[in-house]
């Protein structure tokens, strides 16, 4: 069997093909597997460096600042669609799996015009263009949240979740909290914005510390690694940091987040499609503050569709600062049975079976 994978412009689309890439190979180990990215985009690393088999698209996603961008990106599609025909004609494909970002569409597209079974997976609770445009053509969507449905023009749609990293399933609050060097009876806080950070979080933060300092809480924090020494920077300047070295844990960047996110009692991030399905899968109430400048938006989208089920706060960006946040841990903090109520809303929304069902229902349509 033949199988076409694409998804680029941000890890958000890459890492589930690429769990679901592992996936596939793991039930079928003859599988010939090609994944369609850019030329320069981060998939162009990521994607050769799993031992995949990967060429690239001469395509780029719609500038919506300006007409004449906009036009710019328009005027390259005809070429990108005859390019991906040229990629299927040659591969030869058996299905094609879409995971989302511009680079997904012309393949996708290009599929549905020769016959080849597709099938893509939304990550976000608001799909993006490529997938809102390609939904009536395809013969199934994935969805990570219900609530894309309504923006989609299909009846084959099925909601499996957004796949996670195997760690995520098998974590202990206990042997998180010593590893991480933590007090085992602490009200903990983690507080991170993905691999670059978050300013608006990072500046937050400072000042809830300060707020905070009278207070029995540890923190974890994840700074992003171009604002770790400045942020520390800022501790030593306003801050003893004997004082408050012991409750606050400083990391640029942490590869065991499982770790992190089951020693925490809440979690203050943005929310990213990745990010919430991990916080589901831990029960991990939070304090979500979605970038602002995200395609469509859809970070707001996916934080509001977790708040309307009581299993997170939101606060948008621009009013998210060290006292909102101080705010609403107070909140909790003295209504306890609210933050356990959260986490299990929370983890009502986990989908830890996703990545299986995704795979599921790739194989269904495979050539009998």
């Amino acid at each position: 069997m033949k199988i076409i994978l694409s998804g680029g412009g941000t890890g958000g689309h890459i890492y589930p093909a690429l769990a679901i890439a592992a996936e596939i190979k793991e039930r079928l180990p003859e599988v010939q597997l090609l994944y369609v990215g850019t030329p320069s985009g981060m998939e162009s690393k990521i994607v050769p460096a799993a031992g995949i088999a990967y060429t690239s698209l001469d395509v780029s996603g719609i500038d919506r600042t300006s007409m004449l961008k906009a036009s710019k990106s328009m005027i390259k599609f005809p070429g990108s669609f005859f390019q991906a025909r040229g990629i299927i004609k040659e591969f030869n494909p058996d299905i094609i799996v879409g995971t989302g970002g511009y680079v997904s569409f012309p393949i996708v597209l290009a599929g549905t015009f020769m016959g080849i079974k597709t099938i893509i997976h939304e990550q976000n609770a608001y799909p993006g263009l490529a997938n809102r445009n390609l939904a009536k053509r395809v013969d199934r969507i994935l969805l990570t949240f219900p609530e894309a449905r309504q923006y989609l023009d299909s009846e084959n749609i099925k909601v499996t979740g957004l796949p996670v990293r195997k760690e995520m399933m098998h974590t202990d609050k206990k042997q998180s909290r010593r590893l991480l060097g933590l007090d085992a009876s602490l009200f903990t806080i983690l507080a991170f914005g993905g691999s670059l950070g978050a300013r608006t979080i990072n500046n937050a933060m400072i000042d809830f510390i300060d707020r905070s300092r009278s207070q029995s809480l540890q923190i974890i924090w994840i700074t992003g690694e171009a604002a770790y020494e400045q942020i520390q920077g800022e501790l030593a300047s306003k801050f003893d940091l004997n004082t408050i070295r012991p409750r606050i844990k400083l990391f640029p960047y942490l590869n065991q987040m499982e770790q992190a996110m089951s020693a925490a009692d809440l979690a203050v991030c943005r929310a990213g499609a990745s990010t919430v399905s991990e916080l589901e899968v831990i029960g991990l109430p939070a304090i979500l503050v979605p970038y602002p400048f995200a395609a469509d938006n859809h970070q707001e989208k996916n934080a509001r569709a977790l708040a309307n089920k009581n299993a997170a706060f939101l606060v948008i960006d621009e009013f998210f600062d060290g006292a909102e946040m101080y705010k609403k841990v107070q909140e909790l903090l003295k209504q306890p049975e609210k933050l356990r109520i959260m986490g299990q809303n929370m983890l009502k929304e986990a989908k830890p079976e996703a990545l299986k069902e995704i795979v599921d229902e790739i194989l269904k349509l495979a050539p009998k």
